[in-house]
């Protein structure tokens, strides 16, 4: 009802919603779930024995946006909705400039006009493009993105900025993800790539599993100590608990606020594949491939704004992170298909 504050989120959600309930200190008294992810959602229901509501709605489809908004009340929008693929970006440009871009102008009209004024947004490390220091902490310069998906969080962040600095009633934090893997530790809620993964450990996961012949690495001669992309990968559990730490925030009307949200440390793509070949033990056979245009060479963060001031910090380590994953992929090898067979 309109008397009832709600969360309103969009995709992928299943492990931040997960963590959400885990707290044990709900921030609201229900969430509106937007996007194509009903076997994740029922899964997660049977888990915490609560039921969600559940909108399945395209982001660019802006009536449909309005429709829900009329229809409930939300204390604040986690905006996780777009096209995220670093190396199909730089394939299909305008396709992520439009729906990244106008989809995130359209749910930012649509609050504005119904009176919402929360917002955390799920950006990405990607808007440091090719780093000048290690780590990177949030003074970093940002906009010299190396692919279109980046320059679309990029621009968004400035968007959501300048709203902030023009209505003083609005509040933002702006997460910068670097690298999320993992899996929650049931086994049952995890990361379920639609077609060729275009992350590094669900492909490895695939390899593992047998669904993927091998692996390509994408370049062999960075400079970097084994000569592969260096990453910071975090824990989605780890990341779903800075999100409850994110809308915390915005209760203290900390108008735009950015943070960083890894842990400090970063792995090579051999190091990630030797990881998973120990939580899996299994081989993984993989092959060296040219570069991708838009990769860098190195980025791992400075985590330390956040824990100073959201209280937040990494708790799970690369082997517990691998361990989740292999357990999330072995007991659904065809993802959250009906399937048991890769």
């Amino acid at each position: 009802t309109k008397q009832q504050k709600k969360m309103y989120v969009s995709p992928p959600v299943s492990s931040c919603l997960s963590g959400w309930f885990l707290a044990r200190k709900k921030l609201c008294n229900k969430i509106g779930l937007y996007g194509d992810v009903p076997e994740s959602l029922r899964r997660i229901e049977k888990f915490l024995n609560t039921q969600i509501e559940f909108h399945e709605l395209d982001l660019l489809d802006k009536p449909g946006l309005e429709k829900i908004f009329i229809k409930h009340s939300f204390y604040a929008v986690m905006h996780f909705a777009g096209l995220k693929a670093v190396g199909e970006s730089v394939e299909q440009p305008l396709r992520y400039y439009r729906v990244n871009l106008t989809g995130t102008i359209d749910l930012l009209e649509v609050m504005q006009s119904h009176g919402v004024r929360n917002l955390v947004f799920s950006s990405s490390a990607t808007v440091y493009g090719d780093p000048q220091k290690l780590p990177i902490d949030e003074q970093h310069p940002v906009g010299g993105c190396t692919n279109p998906y980046g320059k679309t969080k990029y621009f968004i962040e400035e968007m959501i900025r300048d709203q902030c600095t023009a209505e003083k009633d609005w509040n933002a934090v702006l997460l910068r993800y670097f690298n999320p893997i993992g899996a929650h530790i049931s086994g049952q809620i995890g990361e379920d790539p639609q077609g060729i993964p275009n992350n590094l450990l669900p492909y490895v996961a695939q390899v593992a599993i047998g669904r993927r012949k091998h692996l390509n690495v994408f370049g062999n001669d960075y400079s970097t100590p084994d000569g592969t992309g260096v990453r910071d990968y975090i824990h989605v559990v780890d990341l779903a608990k800075g999100h409850i730490a994110a809308v915390r925030k915005l209760k203290d009307n900390c108008g735009c606020k950015v943070y960083n949200l890894g842990t400090g440390t970063g792995y090579s793509v051999l190091q990630m594949v030797n990881a998973m070949e120990k939580a899996s033990g299994r081989k993984i056979a993989y092959q060296i491939a040219p570069r991708r245009s838009g990769d860098v060479a190195s980025c791992y963060a400075d985590p330390t704004l956040a824990e100073k001031e959201l209280g937040w910090k990494a708790e799970y380590g690369l082997e517990r992170m691998c361990e989740d994953l292999w357990r999330w992929q072995s007991q659904n090898p065809t993802g959250f298909s009906k399937g048991t067979q890769p």
